[in-house]
């Protein structure tokens, strides 16, 4: 599947991408080092089917949503909303992090209802080498940009997309004669257009 998107972002574009900055989801802390292995090799091996020559630098972060961390303000004037939440844009890299690896929280959507849940990251592989600042503002910007909200969302939109085009892969698996709107005709590449968005 890489190989097949980076073919197609050549011929979009007419140069093969510099950087891959891959956001992936589902994993728990004990399936690091496999998902490292399994898939950063799969990419790296796609690159090489492309040209034996070509290695763009690669980043893999992990996106985790199901923790029990919380922020609160620490003063009531930095209190946004009606809930009293941290403001969006909220970034915590030290502390309560890791001592030694590369992971923090972002809060990066207002909440509106209850006490708001920031996304845990953990990047697990980083040859583009970001600084802390310039991955977290890049993982802050890609959370405005998911078309289905005005606001911004507390997933990157990568990951969003990636949640909408697995399910509906999974309901074309299971029911393949039943009719989805939006659904791309034989005639339309599946990979040139955002049908599931």
């Amino acid at each position: 599947m890489v190989k097949q998107l980076l073919e197609e972002f050549y011929k979009q574009t007419n140069k093969a991408p510099k950087r891959i900055v891959f956001y992936r989801d589902g994993v728990s802390e004990g399936q690091f080092q496999q998902v490292l292995v399994d898939e950063l090799r799969a990419i790296q091996a796609a690159c090489k089917l492309l040209h034996p020559d070509y290695c763009p630098g690669i980043t893999m972060v992990v996106v985790q949503k199901r923790h029990h961390t919380r922020f609160f303000p620490v003063s009531p004037k930095d209190q946004a909303g009606k809930c009293g939440n941290v403001p969006a844009g909220t970034v915590v890299d030290r502390d309560i992090v890791h001592p030694s690896e590369f992971d923090f929280y972002l809060c990066s959507h207002q909440g509106v209802q209850g006490t708001s849940r920031p996304t845990h990251y953990h990047v697990l592989w980083d040859d583009n080498a970001f600084t802390a600042d310039e991955l977290q503002l890049l993982t802050y910007h890609l959370c405005h940009v998911y078309v289905r909200c005005t606001r911004s969302v507390s997933l990157p939109a990568p990951v969003y997309y990636a949640h909408l085009a697995a399910y509906r892969a999974r309901c074309y698996k299971e029911r393949p004669s039943t009719s989805f709107h939006g659904k791309p005709s034989r005639r339309q590449n599946p990979l040139k257009m955002m049908y599931f968005a």
